[in-house]
């Protein structure tokens, strides 16, 4: 799996909405600056390197308050979902299926604005609840290699969702306790910019879902939320060439693109693999450690988000 990177001409566009420097030396400087914060921080690990680093400068538009915000969160999360974080190694023939019964695509090519499409659809399969732990592991994979082979930076993210196999029995398996803490990691850990959500071939079921997660989610996301009735109506809204062959599409065949990201996270096992250790250290966190309460709440309502 080979990500296609922006254009010159893209980047230019990039930059300006990302608030990127053009001086390359100002990037590194602010990587500095990061290096030199996470020094004073005995509770967090130093060891990401500088391409990782630019991306979350980037996701937080080069905010350095955000930046510091954003890793703690990252290294953070790893203490607090050891469920999502642990034994990621795509061998494993649970994290080996995943791919096939909950098929989580980010596509190789951009758009011509520079974002990226990740497609997602289920496959009608009797998964157990155990799964879906599983499923949530694979995604954090999916995008912690992202954040080394979105090498020169994109302008955000694009997910489309095909819901033609969502059942009440599949919604049923997801806890809230789970999804709970799926969008507070990957809203509040990970520096993603979620530009565009588009839905197809909705039903009423779907509905009942968005209604659950809408009150806590915050107005900007929900803006950005789009249901569609069909493919065609998709058209409208999402490039078709960029779209998988079996929707119409020239980016592969699904199998094929669920072939080439098992190898490239498989590439990725020894990084996994060292990973393990790399997570806050709460006991030596300045003040209090941060705890499942702090960052989730046991009251099973779910925090409202900073989606940016």
């Amino acid at each position: 799996m080979m990500l296609t990177q922006p254009t010159p001409e893209q980047r230019v566009s990039i930059r300006e909405e990302l608030r990127e420097p053009e001086n390359q030396e100002e990037v590194e400087r602010d990587i500095k600056l990061i290096r030199e914060w996470l020094d004073t921080q005995p509770h967090l690990p130093k060891d990401m390197d500088d391409v990782r680093l630019t991306n979350f400068l980037r996701g937080c538009k080069f905010s350095l308050e955000k930046v510091k915000k954003k890793l703690d969160m990252y290294y953070t999360m790893r203490t607090a979902i050891p469920e999502f974080f642990s034994e990621r190694d795509i061998a494993r023939e649970e994290l080996n299926l995943v791919l096939d019964y909950a098929q989580i695509i980010t596509l190789p090519g951009l758009t011509s604005n520079g974002r990226r499409i990740t497609f997602i659809r289920g496959v009608d399969c009797d998964f157990q609840a155990s799964q879906v732990n599983d499923a949530m592991k694979v995604t954090m994979m999916l995008g912690d290699v992202r954040l080394a082979e979105e090498c020169v930076g994109i302008a955000g993210d694009i997910f489309v969702l095909d819901a033609a196999v969502a059942t009440a029995s599949h919604f049923a398996k997801f806890s809230p306790t789970v999804i709970k803490k799926f969008l507070i990691c990957v809203q509040e850990a990970y520096p993603v910019k979620v530009k565009e959500v588009h839905v197809f071939n909705t039903s009423p079921l779907v509905d009942t879902i968005f209604k659950f997660v809408k009150p806590f989610v915050k107005e900007k996301l929900l803006s950005r939320v789009h249901f569609h009735p069909d493919l065609e109506s998709l058209y409208k809204s999402v490039p078709k060439d960029l779209l998988p062959e079996e929707y119409g599409g020239k980016a592969g065949k699904i199998n094929d693109l669920i072939s080439q990201w098992k190898a490239k996270l498989a590439d990725y096992t020894p990084w996994f693999k060292e990973q393990e250790s790399k997570k806050s250290n709460e006991s030596l966190r300045p003040g209090s450690p941060k705890t499942s309460d702090d960052l989730f709440g046991m009251e099973g309502t779910f925090r409202q988000l900073n989606i940016d």
